[in-house]
């Protein structure tokens, strides 16, 4: 006779003993169902008697792990450490603020900082990743229901602009370091290539969305979300140096260069062009996308581009923040 179980753990961990004559239980036939643990439940077999503690009352049961509150946490110290970091950077400067400082501000510990940041250049990253992050969302809904490929290609710079104003200030000391072709900031770096990806991704949906991408060469038309952000890097060094009052001239520039761009790539249709579309779709497989760090020219699928796949999702930028909408 098997003993009735004290607790739904003695149901678990249950064993058939040698005394008890049972043995475990044949698998259950397709269709039947079970109960707790070597107790079979079928047609013509009695229920099984409900569990109890000994008093009357059910056994407590432990609470559920819950991972994502943990994963929120996580996320919540990562974003505080990254916060506090770009405001340091811009009262400071990014070369006199420290890890240690960072970690001071931030009200956690050195490890713990480098626990999610392996040094300064690698928070500058999540900054990247960040931003680009926020200008896909923002381009892609000022971008929705336009099919004008320069409209569609103007939005998408000046929605960058818009997103970078707040960190304007203190932009030129980054660019002294991402500057450097060995530094791990710059843009080109196999560091930087998550944001690229997903920048890259944002100018392939500027031209799939448009109604000129179907009518262009296919090289080309493979090769232009790169050329497209090789352009928004034009824009980005612009704008770094740009002093006007809330960077008007980086604004007229991009309200410029945008129509004039869609011009260029539109007269690629044209028989007469394709010898020079060839040779331009050449020199820049030879020479250009050879520099840009894992860099892959083949366009696989959604959501990867030839710049590669783009990363997992930044976090979200702060509250509050000022936006320019056109």
């Amino acid at each position: 006779m098997l003993r009735r179980p004290d607790s739904l753990s003695d149901v678990n961990d249950a064993e058939p003993t040698e005394h008890s004559g049972t043995h475990a239980p044949e698998p259950a036939p397709k269709g039947s169902r079970r109960g707790p643990k070597d107790t079979p439940v079928g047609p013509g077999s009695p229920s099984p008697e409900p569990l109890s503690s000994g008093d009357g009352q059910p056994p407590a049961v432990a609470a559920p792990h819950e991972p994502s509150a943990k994963t929120a946490k996580s996320e919540q110290t990562r974003a505080l450490i990254l916060e506090t970091a770009m405001r340091l950077f811009q009262e400071r400067g990014y070369d006199k603020t420290t890890m240690r400082a960072i970690a001071a501000e931030a009200g956690v510990s050195v490890g713990n900082a480098y626990y999610y940041f392996d040094g300064k250049e690698f928070l500058i990253q999540g900054f990247y990743d960040r931003m680009t992050h926020e200008h896909a969302v923002d381009a892609r809904a000022r971008m929705a229901g336009r099919t004008d490929f320069a409209e569609r290609l103007q939005i998408a710079l000046e929605s960058w602009v818009d997103c970078a104003a707040d960190y304007h200030e203190f932009a030129a000391q980054f660019f002294r370091t991402a500057a450097d072709p060995n530094s791990a900031l710059s843009p080109f770096s196999n560091e930087s290539h998550p944001a690229r990806a997903t920048a890259v991704q944002i100018f392939r949906e500027v031209l799939d969305g448009s109604n000129l991408g179907p009518k262009l060469d296919p090289e080309l038309e493979e090769l232009l979300p790169d050329l497209l952000w090789l352009h928004l890097m034009v824009v980005v060094l612009y704008w770094v140096f740009d002093r006007t009052e809330d960077t008007e001239r980086t604004r007229a520039f991009v309200k410029r260069c945008a129509p004039f761009v869609a011009k260029i790539v539109a007269l690629s249709r044209y028989r007469v062009f394709r010898p020079l579309v060839r040779d331009a779709v050449d020199m820049i497989k030879d020479f250009v996308l050879p520099t840009i760090g894992k860099t892959a020219t083949g366009r696989t699928g959604a959501g990867e581009t030839a710049a590669g796949t783009a990363g997992g999702t930044a976090p979200a930028a702060p509250a509050g923040k000022r936006r320019r909408r056109s």
